[in-house]
């Protein structure tokens, strides 16, 4: 198939899902529930939530004012290797690999996208868990990973703590949700999202709601959750119903900082003076683009963000797994290394999969070339 005929034939999926959504397809469960009682009254006691919807700290454009055209030409014009032309290298990744837990340091494992594995202070935390085949409510059509799962879901070992950055679909999957929730997992979510979890069957003393700022402790360690510069949704009818965030993450002795799907804020500096410096960052680097650069941060600015947290090693995330974006796949990686080395900040970019383990060297490989 043609790279026309492919475009062509994504454009008619996606109408055809808009489509199904019209006709009032929007209960299905995959498209989450609306928060009420409790729930709600907490989230409207946010400062942060006016006229029913969640605002960021700043003024902030989805779509920077007079550029529609020109992300549309991009969308169907653009000559971009969106999608790898060789198999992205995966490090296959059995349970039993991860039955000793480190009892110092940080080992980190990339996923894929904003999916991370986190072994710190004797526990095994999961940022954003999205390991479905598609990004999408459905199982027909939406965009296909690049490459299969480090493991397979049965293989992943016993999470203590999900982290939840947003409810967008590439962030927040209906089936990894219940999987984890099956072997005993809790979540720690912003604001709202835990209607969608119990949706979904999760039991609701196992789910924590957290406004900017709030921080909950569990087993040793604390959850933080952070300004971040986005916005939710996950129909055509709730935006903004839900919370997006960053976190801090921190056991006795280290600390890591996530920064979910964000656009660059100054808050970044202000939570490097409060929380910082972090011995790990996870930031996105990934879907950047002039279009929607208030909400989708350039690689150049995720180095910035790694430095205003105060961060010591940056693991780049938000990348290499979806075409979501109108750069070339690999894009992102490129412009992270050349940045992070005129700014003189340590980078490791591993392969899905593949461990880094702060207490060993830190070696960096180009295999995304």
């Amino acid at each position: 198939m043609s790279k026309l005929a492919r475009r062509v034939a994504i454009v008619i999926a996606v109408l055809a899902a808009l489509m199904i959504l019209a006709l009032g397809v929007t209960q299905l469960a995959a498209f989450g529930a609306a928060a009420s009682g409790k729930r709600l009254e907490r989230m409207q006691r946010s400062s942060h939530f006016r006229e029913g919807k969640f605002t960021n700290l700043e003024p902030t454009n989805k779509l920077v004012p007079g550029m529609f055209t020109e992300m549309i030409t991009h969308q169907f014009l653009g000559k971009e290797e969106r999608v790898p032309q060789q198999p992205v290298p995966v490090v296959t990744r059995h349970a039993t690999d991860y039955a000793l837990r480190p009892t110092s340091g940080i080992r980190a494992t990339w996923l894929g996208h904003a999916s991370v594995l986190l072994e710190m202070a004797g526990r095994r935390i999961v940022t954003d868990p999205a390991f479905s085949r598609r990004c999408s409510p459905f199982d027909f059509v939406g965009p296909e990973r690049f490459a299969a799962l480090p493991f397979a879901v049965t293989e992943v070992p016993a999470i203590d703590v999900v982290v939840i950055s947003h409810d967008h679909y590439d962030h927040l999957d209906m089936p990894t949700i219940q999987a984890l929730a099956g072997r005993g997992a809790r979540f720690v979510v912003p604001l709202g999202i835990g209607a969608h979890l119990e949706r979904w069957g999760v039991p609701p003393e196992r789910i924590v709601d957290l406004d900017w700022y709030e921080s909950w402790e569990h087993l040793g360690m604390s959850f933080t959750a952070t300004p971040a510069r986005h916005y939710s949704g996950r129909g055509l009818f709730d935006a903004d119903h839900t919370l997006w965030a960053s976190w801090v993450i921190a056991g006795p002795e280290q600390r890591v900082f996530f920064s979910g799907d964000t656009g660059y804020s100054p808050e970044f500096r202000k939570i490097g003076e409060r929380f910082g410096p972090f011995d790990l960052t996870l930031i996105k680097i990934g879907a950047s683009d002039p279009t929607w650069q208030e909400i989708h941060m350039s690689p150049e600015e995720a180095v910035q963000t790694h430095q205003d947290v105060r961060g010591k090693l940056l693991l780049p995330i938000h990348w290499g797994t979806w075409n979501l974006a109108y750069h070339a796949w690999n894009e992102p990686a490129d412009r992270a290394l050349v940045a992070a080395r005129a700014a003189g900040v340590s980078l490791v970019v591993p392969k899905p999969g593949e461990w880094v383990d702060l207490a060993l060297p830190i070696k960096l490989v180009t295999w995304w070339r």
